[in-house]
């Protein structure tokens, strides 16, 4: 499931992804794949995206 909450607010924060990727200490393609529903992050990376964004982890992580 892609992950469109994530991509929307790295947006809002006007972030590529090679730059949200630099933050948390990842590659792009890793931050690519978050995206696309097709990796895992583990806890540590989610908390850190989401100190990069602003956001809570039910904000980008939470499957309504």
């Amino acid at each position: 499931m892609k992950n469109l909450k994530l991509k929307m607010a790295r947006v809002e924060k006007d972030l590529s992804q090679d730059e949200l990727a630099q933050l948390v200490g990842v590659s792009r393609q890793t931050i690519g794949l978050i995206e696309l529903g097709k990796y895992n992050p583990s806890l540590s990376l989610c908390i850190a995206i989401c100190k990069a964004l602003s956001r809570t982890l039910n904000d980008l992580f939470w499957e309504d």
